[in-house]
């Protein structure tokens, strides 16, 4: 079996892919969220809270008098689990893929470094897509090689 991705492997590789560019944007943004309340929280000693006892919609309170929705607490569970999805995208094409086990720890850093999602969400779906491309060029060339093989011997016998 040949080394690489194979060609009844790219539907199930463009499935991924796409769930992959949704999840890479959403885990970047609730990251992005996630150092804003990580200053709020432990630069000023408050958290974010949405519809509080103060009348307004959102507001930075100290956490022990915080009657609404913690909104910093629900950045960190959001954006646990969209890590999460993140992960999985990851993990399934780096084994589609065949990449080796470097490729896959350095995009699963896109969902802990700020901003580093953007750029792979840029960047990844780009590499897949020429090896898409390659793979599709190289399976069709040996079809038609394959299927002209076959006619000339026809013809000629």
């Amino acid at each position: 079996m040949a080394f690489g991705p194979q060609p009844s492997d790219i539907p199930l590789i463009r499935r991924a892919l796409a769930v992959y560019k949704v999840s890479s944007v959403l885990t970047g943004t609730f990251l992005l969220g996630l150092v804003v309340m990580m200053v709020t929280r432990y630069g000023f000693g408050v958290d974010i809270e949405f519809n509080g006892a103060s009348g307004q919609l959102l507001a930075l309170t100290d956490p022990d008098a915080i009657t609404g929705v913690n909104v910093s607490i629900l950045l960190l569970a959001v954006h646990g689990w969209l890590y999460v999805l993140y992960l999985a995208c990851d993990f399934l094409l780096w084994r589609l893929l065949r990449w080796p086990f470097w490729k896959f720890v350095w995009i699963a850093m896109g969902g802990i470094v700020p901003l580093l999602s953007f750029f792979f969400e840029r960047q990844v779906p780009r590499q897949i897509e020429a090896i898409i491309a390659d793979l599709e060029a190289r399976t069709a060339a040996s079809d038609s090689a394959a299927g002209t093989g076959a006619g000339v011997s026809e013809v000629s016998a």
